[in-house]
């Protein structure tokens, strides 16, 4: 005997998703649709005119030596930063967690630049950084080589500067995932490591850091898209220099589309080819993740 179950609507479920439905409406897909029609026109901001160019933004973008130096500079700071980030943020978890008499006060002393304004500690670190910053003077004190119009001035420094301030202001935030994630480890595992005679180093490598893995690729992939949105950054600290040596692709898509009256259209194209390039990672890591979880789950 076959039983059907038929679920009536209710008007009241679509009177509370309303407010949020219209937010998607207006604030989230209006505006890709509009961005995606944009990217195939060149749009003229002030006269408020767009005339269809096809794929011609695409096509500029690719042969444009500015996207190539943006894009190397995109991804020479996620690979210089991702790594060290996230070991950075998982040795401070496994610290913490072996240290519960002071973690309260460690913890929130980590965590505190992960939520302080991107923009108020991008100003702290470029007086650090300046000719006269704290910085030169301590390579002065210790006789260490230092360029001499400060580290955001020279071209070989800009770059590796901005991507050694956000290592240390990101790592406590994700030291706190990987810290949560510590906390759910079973004792028990440790119990049976320690009657069997496993060192400290046995035990991260044989229990920590395959109880870690979900968590792992959770922070690999959410910070690899972080990485390739950088922007506050550049535009507080170098604004793309020293001859475009910190120029990135959000700091492009910034200038191409609001200090340039005609190049609208080609900050959209730019955006977009951003927004492929940020999904084909993430659906790469996401799929890690899947292939990672056991059979039938």
């Amino acid at each position: 005997m076959r039983t059907s179950i038929h679920r009536h609507f209710d008007p009241r479920t679509a009177l509370f998703l309303a407010p949020w439905g219209l937010t998607l409406l207006v604030f989230w897909l209006y505006p890709l649709g509009y961005a995606l029609y944009l990217s195939f026109t060149k749009y003229y901001t002030l006269r408020n005119e767009a005339v269809f160019v096809g794929f011609g933004n695409y096509a500029h973008i690719l042969s444009n030596a500015f996207f190539w130096q943006a894009l190397q500079n995109t991804a020479l700071f996620a690979l210089g930063t991702i790594p060290f980030t996230t070991a950075l943020a998982l040795a401070l978890a496994v610290i913490l967690h072996s240290m519960p008499r002071f973690q309260g006060l460690f913890r929130a002393a980590f965590f505190v630049p992960s939520v302080t304004s991107l923009i108020v500690l991008a100003l702290v670190f470029s007086t650090l950084y300046a000719s006269d910053g704290y910085l030169t003077a301590i390579c002065r004190l210790l006789n260490v080589p230092f360029p001499v119009r400060g580290w955001l001035q020279d071209t070989t420094t800009a770059l590796p500067s901005i991507m050694a301030m956000d290592v240390l202001i990101a790592s406590g935030y994700y030291m706190m995932l990987f810290l949560s994630a510590l906390q759910t480890i079973p004792s028990d595992l440790y119990e049976v490591a320690d009657l069997a005679g496993a060192s400290p180093w046995q035990r991260f490598w044989r229990i920590t850091l395959p109880m870690l893995r979900p968590t792992l690729l959770f922070v690999v992939v959410i910070n690899t898209i972080r990485s390739f949105q950088v922007f506050i950054e550049i535009y507080v600290m170098t604004r793309g220099g020293p001859l475009g040596s910190t120029s990135t692709l959000m700091y492009s898509v910034y200038i191409n589309a609001f200090e340039k009256s005609d190049m609208m259209g080609y900050a959209c194209a730019l955006a977009y080819i951003a927004f492929g390039i940020i999904l084909v990672f993430s659906l790469a890591q996401m799929w890690l993740l899947r292939a990672d979880k056991a059979p039938g789950e």
